[in-house]
């Protein structure tokens, strides 16, 4: 009995320790074979000078091709050692100085890349590191904008704050970018839009873009996101195309239509010269004084020119060049006809930027009839200041200087009608002699055979123009009758009469 009692004896004592140990493993765990920390005490050498408290709410979620750089903050989680996780705010150099690893440098990785090189210098401490890399808040985006835009250079371009279901943030788009440039110039090409971009640490990839798409049609993909060190280039047109221009005017990426744009005009119009050019209300002021300027509609060429007070009669309007420098130093050479804009195609009268030269050439020779019609159109002045002086019934030019204010596309037989036509006992008919004022500051005198009943032409009805002065001379009888008056001596007056027969 006493030896078969022993065994149980004995056994009760280990039970109860095996059930002790058993109790203690349940409520105290070792640490777990993947995160046991093979050297749990981290150097004293090794600081945390760069961590950040994490904020409220969700990481952001950053396109899947999002490198880090200097100014993210990102949170740090190795799993299961919460000593070494943590928010921290990347330096300039990209380098974060982490616990017991010390310096890493994750400048142009990706989240998941920054985490594969975070576990790659752990797993030398631990078995197995699990580490996750999230982005808190990103950096602003720098990008650079060259090209054919209004002020190119580097821009900070800021993030907005995401709303409703998504958290995030919204990154800008090149047109965000072209927008704090102050939009593109006319002179670009917006099919062969460059972004070009480095991925990471690798090289750069130039992708190309066509804008006129994203209006045309609302291709969105053309309006793509922007990273960090993106450059975006406008090259300049080869071809010109009219109509996209006036289509493209009131794009989000296009300058504002009441920027004051500076234009030179020469060649046939009343005024050469330089004048500001604003678009924008639909009703303007065109001023005089100091050059000038413009407010109605869009800043077109023919508002340009009716600042400089219309064309002249001997205007070609088939022939307006537009001279545009571009940002590379080329030069844009435009012809516009503006007969077929008084035709209907309105994209003749195309936009004008800052620094344009318009040059409305000399036509080799008038047509009547369409001399009329340009007459009256918007480009060519309102009316034009002529002296019609002599023996007329109400003739101009007196000691006051006065004028007749006349259309501008008045005839020689107008303008004496318009003075109450000859004075029947007095004028010559015959003739009258015309007074030019040239733009080159010479004047001419030209003696034209009047035939009231002949239209316009150049010989017998020629079209009048600025500051031209007609004078109607007195008829042989009247120079008679003014010399017997002026002359009491009969000898004399029989010398005078025959002195003005021989002249």
């Amino acid at each position: 009995m006493g030896s078969k009692g022993l065994p149980f004896a004995v056994s009760q004592p280990v039970v109860a320790l095996f059930t002790i140990l058993a109790t203690i493993a349940v409520a105290c765990p070792l640490p777990s074979k993947a995160q046991a920390p093979l050297n749990p005490t981290p150097p004293a050498s090794n600081p945390k000078p760069n961590v950040v408290q994490p904020p409220a709410g969700q990481p952001v979620q950053p396109p899947l091709d999002y490198t880090l750089g200097g100014g993210d903050r990102i949170q740090i989680n190795v799993f299961e050692v919460p000593e070494y996780s943590g928010a921290y705010q990347i330096p300039p150099g990209g380098a974060l100085y982490l616990p017991l690893i010390g310096g890493v440098s994750v400048l142009g990785l990706t989240q998941e890349q920054a985490a594969e090189e975070i576990a790659a210098r752990y797993s030398r401490y631990l078995r197995r590191p699990l580490v996750t890399v999230s982005l808190i808040s990103p950096r602003p985006i720098n990008v650079v904008v060259a090209g054919e835009v209004n002020r190119p250079g580097s821009y900070t371009v800021g993030l907005q704050g995401g709303a409703g279901d998504n958290p995030g943030v919204q990154y800008p788009t090149i047109v965000g970018a072209l927008t704090l440039a102050e939009g593109t110039t006319l002179a670009a090409d917006l099919r062969q839009v460059q972004l070009r971009r480095r991925n990471g640490l690798g090289p750069e990839v130039v992708t190309n873009l066509d804008l006129t798409q994203l209006v045309q049609t609302g291709n969105l993909p053309q309006d793509i996101t922007l990273r960090d060190g993106d450059t975006i280039y406008i090259p300049p047109a080869t071809e010109v195309n009219l109509a996209e221009i006036r289509q493209f005017a009131t794009a989000s990426f296009a300058p504002a239509t009441n920027r004051p744009r500076t234009v030179t005009i020469v060649g046939e119009v009343t005024r050469p010269g330089t004048y500001v050019v604003v678009g924008g209300s639909a009703t303007g002021i065109a001023t005089e004084q100091g050059g000038g300027s413009a407010g109605a509609g869009l800043p077109t060429v023919s508002r340009a020119i009716q600042l400089a007070g219309g064309v002249t009669s001997l205007a070609d309007v088939r022939n307006v060049q537009l001279r545009r420098q571009t940002k590379s130093g080329t030069e844009q050479n435009l012809t516009l006809n503006f007969w077929q804009l008084l035709t209907g195609d309105t994209n003749q009268d195309t936009l004008v930027q800052d620094g344009d030269t318009v040059v409305v050439a000399t036509a080799p020779e008038q047509n009547a009839a369409e001399a009329t019609t340009v007459a009256t159109a918007n480009f060519s002045p309102a009316t034009i200041r002529v002296s019609v002086i002599g023996e007329l019934k109400r003739p101009t030019g007196g000691s006051g200087g006065e004028t007749l204010q006349l259309p501008a596309n008045t005839s020689l037989n107008q303008a004496i009608l318009a003075a109450g036509g000859f004075n029947d006992s007095r004028a010559r008919r015959s003739t009258i002699d015309l007074i030019r004022l040239n733009p080159n500051g010479s004047i001419t005198k030209r003696q034209v055979r009047v035939n009231l009943s002949q239209g316009i032409n150049e010989e017998t009805n020629p079209i009048l123009r600025n500051n031209d002065v007609v004078v109607v001379n007195r008829s042989s009888l009247a120079k008679i009758g003014d010399t017997i008056g002026a002359v009491g001596n009969p000898i004399l007056n029989i010398f005078s009469i025959f002195r003005l027969f021989s002249n």
